[in-house]
C-alpha cells in the first residue's frame, strides 16, 4: 500500500464566516477535522495544494495525512463545498480514520474482457446501471476499483454484485438484495431475458460535521 498524500494545514484559533472569508481572500481554504471520539479541529489549507489534490481524482475516497504543526491527522475527506460560480473549494470536512475505522464510500466498477464477452460478439450492448457501487471498507484499505469478467455473460443476462470479486473485509451497503450493476442489452437496444436494470438509489453516506464556515 502507497504512503498517503499529505496535506500541510495551519490550525485556526478563530472561525465564522468573516474569518474564513479573510482566509479564502489569502489563498486558503478553511476546514475542519474530526471523528474518532476526538475534539474537532479547525484548520486551514493552501487552496493551490488543495486544488491540486482534488485535480488527481478520487478525492473523497482517498485517505490523506494532514500535518497541522507536529500532529499529523489521518483522515478521508467526506464533504466538500464548492463556490457557485468559481467552482473553487470554500470548506471542507475531514474524518479521523484509524485502521480500525469501516467506512462507507462509493468504488468505481470496471467491466474486463468485453471483446470476449459472448452477448457483445453478438451484437449486444453492455448497459452500465451504476458505474459506482457503494461499499463498506476498511479506512486503510479502500480499494480502487471493483472488478468483473463478461467473457461468461450473454444477451439478456443482469450482471450482479454477486458477480463482482471483492477484496476481504469489503461489502455491499446494500445487502437486502442481489443488485444489478449492468445488463447485456439485445442489438435493437431492448432488454433481453434478464430483469430489467434496477434504478440507482441515492447512496447515503456519513453525514459531515456541521461547520459554521460556509458561505
Amino acid at each position: 500500500m502507497s504512503e498517503n498524500a499529505i496535506l500541510i494545514a495551519e490550525k485556526r484559533d478563530r472561525v465564522g464566516k468573516g474569518t474564513s472569508r479573510a482566509l479564502r481572500r489569502e489563498g486558503r481554504t478553511p476546514a475542519v477535522i474530526y471523528g474518532d471520539k476526538k475534539d474537532p479541529v479547525s484548520v486551514s489549507i493552501e487552496t493551490k495544494e488543495l486544488i491540486k489534490a482534488i485535480n488527481k481524482g478520487a478525492f473523497l475516497s482517498q485517505i490523506f495525512t494532514v500535518e497541522v504543526g507536529k500532529d499529523k491527522h489521518q483522515v478521508l475527506p467526506r464533504d466538500i463545498q464548492l463556490h457557485p460560480v468559481k467552482d473553487s473549494p470554500v470548506h471542507v470536512d475531514f474524518l479521523r480514520v484509524s485502521a480500525k475505522s469501516k467506512i462507507a464510500v462509493n468504488v468505481p466498477v470496471n467491466f474486463l474482457n468485453e471483446d470476449e464477452c459472448a452477448g457483445i460478439k453478438r451484437g449486444g450492448v453492455l448497459n452500465v446501471v451504476r458505474y459506482e457501487v457503494e461499499l463498506l471498507v476498511p479506512a486503510t484499505h479502500i480499494p480502487e476499483a471493483i472488478e468483473v469478467d463478461l467473457a461468461k455473460f450473454d444477451i439478456g443476462d443482469s450482471i450482479h454484485i454477486s458477480d463482482f470479486t471483492l477484496p476481504n473485509d469489503v461489502e455491499p451497503t446494500i445487502t437486502d438484495r442481489d443488485f444489478t450493476v449492468a445488463t447485456i442489452a439485445a442489438p435493437s437496444g431492448g432488454v433481453g431475458d434478464g430483469e430489467e436494470g434496477e434504478g440507482e438509489e441515492a447512496a447515503e453516506g456519513e453525514a459531515p460535521a456541521a461547520s459554521d464556515d460556509s458561505e
